[in-house]
């Protein structure tokens, strides 16, 4: 059933009106703010997921294990520190965490500590986010090219994503391991995009966080930030087509009368 007030016009190269809810700066799950109107500049080919803290709740586990790992080594580090580096993984979370926290930081013995802590938690299981299977099953019957791209390795994204139930929305996986650097670098949007063999221009990016969010808008793509722990700043919110308060949201944006 359409909901009052939503409405997608999708004509060639003619600017696309969305209404979306406003998301306060104060959080992100208020839906009674008045709807807004937001544009797409053209009609999207494909969209583009993240996994993490996008599709998959595991931001969670990540920031834990993170605080904890800091502990342990002797080195803490605060939760809003640890929220601030969503989307960094591997050498790009290795090199932001060097940078801030100076070379004597025991980044080895660090990602050593992080690891412990983390795997038993996603051993454990992480649930999808609220709205992910309505919106993939929304998307998917109206013809729409999905792709991940992850900052994970693609292995233990697939893993991630079938252990959900949803990998076989997805046509193509591009993960860490596949491209030369990671978000808020370009590369995995781009591998992505062409992947799919459609223009990035011509795709919609979903981020949840600031580094996925740059990363999204370096490739050209037209980017929508669902947040997750972090509310988008006025720099963010630049770099997006549109913010939404969740996945349901997004569906009501990019899915009309499905």
């Amino acid at each position: 059933m359409r909901r009052a007030g939503l409405r997608l016009f999708m004509t060639g190269e003619r600017r696309i009106t969305l209404r979306q809810s406003a998301v306060p700066d104060a959080g992100v799950s208020d839906r009674s703010e008045k709807g807004r109107i937001v544009q797409l500049p053209r009609r999207p080919r494909a969209v583009i997921f993240d996994m993490d803290g996008l599709l998959i709740d595991t931001i969670p586990a990540y920031v834990a294990a993170m605080v904890e790992a800091g502990l342990d080594v002797g080195h803490p580090v605060s939760r809003q520190y640890v929220l601030s580096l969503a989307g960094l993984l591997g050498a790009e979370l290795e090199a932001r965490l060097m940078a801030d926290l100076g070379a004597g930081f025991p980044a080895a013995h660090y990602f050593t500590a992080m690891s412990a802590r983390l795997k038993p938690r996603l051993a454990a299981g992480v649930p999808l986010k609220a709205g992910a299977s309505e919106l993939l099953r929304a998307l998917s019957r109206q013809g729409m090219l999905l792709a991940v791209a992850t900052s994970m390795q693609r292995s233990e994204a697939m893993h991630h994503l079938e252990q959900n139930g949803i990998g076989h929305f997805f046509l193509h996986v591009a993960g860490r391991d596949d491209v030369a650097r990671g978000k808020p670098h370009p590369d995995l949007h781009l591998e992505a995009a062409s992947r799919l063999a459609v223009a990035p221009r011509d795709c919609v990016v979903l981020e949840d966080s600031f580094n996925g969010v740059r990363a999204a808008h370096a490739a050209g793509a037209m980017t929508i930030m669902v947040p997750d722990a972090v509310a988008p700043s006025d720099e963010i919110r630049g770099l997006c087509v549109g913010v939404a308060a969740s996945l349901h949201e997004v569906k009501d944006m990019l899915c009309a009368g499905t």
